[in-house]
Order: structure tokens, then sequence, then C-alpha cells
């Protein structure tokens, strides 16, 4: 995983947080972050992350999977079908490393040959070790690839009269050699 260390400090002077709230704060970021090291390190075929703007953007490539959603009041599976690459970006906060919900987040996959795949919407996904925004792909090829990413402003309510004052520009971030082997695991639910 490439690691930065340009990560933007929190303003120790917050109007809303005292000094241990910023200390639990930061280490929920720190948790945050081991987990996310692990799904990169150890579990996804490729990953890394980078600091941008207000965030730190993570991603990790897996084979695609199944997942349930929610149709008509009721949970429903889905198998991958052709989907065959899994890709999950993570976005934390750049200063504390906690995870940033309600963010609208997509992403373009640029092929080794040079083809543009979407962008795509990275839906929110609830995974029981790390939260990230994901989405099955459709890939043509295995290989090298460039993974663009681009969050929104976010929409979301923010406390405290200092350190409220992010996350209002758009931010854009790129990763360059993002290996990509085609794959799907398509388990079935237990009954």
């Amino acid at each position: 995983m490439t690691t930065t260390d340009s990560t933007p400090p929190m303003d120790p002077t917050s109007s809303e947080a005292t000094e241990t709230q910023l200390a639990h704060a930061s280490a929920q970021g720190e948790a945050y972050r081991r987990a996310l090291d692990y799904m990169a390190n150890d579990i996804a075929h490729d990953g890394g992350k980078r600091a941008a703007g207000d965030y730190i953007v993570a991603y990790a490539i897996e084979e695609a999977e199944g997942m349930y959603a929610l149709e008509d009041g009721k949970l429903v599976w889905h198998n991958p079908g052709n989907s065959n690459a899994h890709v999950e970006v993570a976005i934390q906060d750049g200063a504390d490393g906690r995870f940033v919900p309600a963010l609208d987040v997509t992403a373009t996959l640029v092929t080794p040959s040079g083809q543009e795949l979407g962008p795509h919407r990275q839906e929110f996904v609830w995974h029981p070790m790390l939260y990230h925004y994901a989405r099955n792909w459709e890939v043509p090829e295995d290989g090298e690839y460039t993974l663009r990413v681009h969050i929104e402003p976010a929409a979301f309510m923010r406390h405290d009269e200092i350190n409220g004052r992010r996350y209002a520009e758009a931010v854009d971030v790129e990763f360059t050699s993002v290996k990509i082997k085609r794959g799907s695991e398509p388990v079935e639910p237990p009954a």
C-alpha cells in the first residue's frame, strides 16, 4: 500500500470538542486505519492511499462479490453476475483518520489499453470490518489500470466554528498502476 505523511492536523482550538474528545476521535481514526491497512495489504489484490484535499483517499481491489440490497422492504442477495472486479474506496478524514460517511463518490477506471470505464457511483457499503464505498465492475482485461476517484463537496452539517470549515471543495485523486486480476465470488448466502 502506498502511504503519505501529508495529513493536515486538526486545529486544537476547537470550539466544540475538548482535547479528550479530539483524542477519542483520533483513536477511532487509528482503529479505522489499522482495519483499512489490513484490508488493502492482507485481503485485497492491490491497494493504496494518498492525501487529497481534506481527506485521505484509499482503494482496494478484490474479486467481484455478492451483496445484500434492500428491495421493497426485504433484503435480497445479488451475486456478481458478469462483474469480475470489486473496487473499494475508503475516505478518511485527513486530520483524525475517521471514515467520512454520506459522500457522493464516483470512480473511473482506465484499462491497460486506454479504454475509459465509468464514471460510476461508488455506493456506501456496510462491511463487518470496514465501512467503504464500493461497486462491482465488469472489466475487459487483467493488468495495470488507472483509477480516478471524484468526491463531491459534502452535503452534511458540520459542528465547530473552527474545524467545521472542511469538505467544501470537490476532490479528485488519481492512482496509477492499479493491479486488477479479474474474478468473482458468487457465494450464496446462508439459508
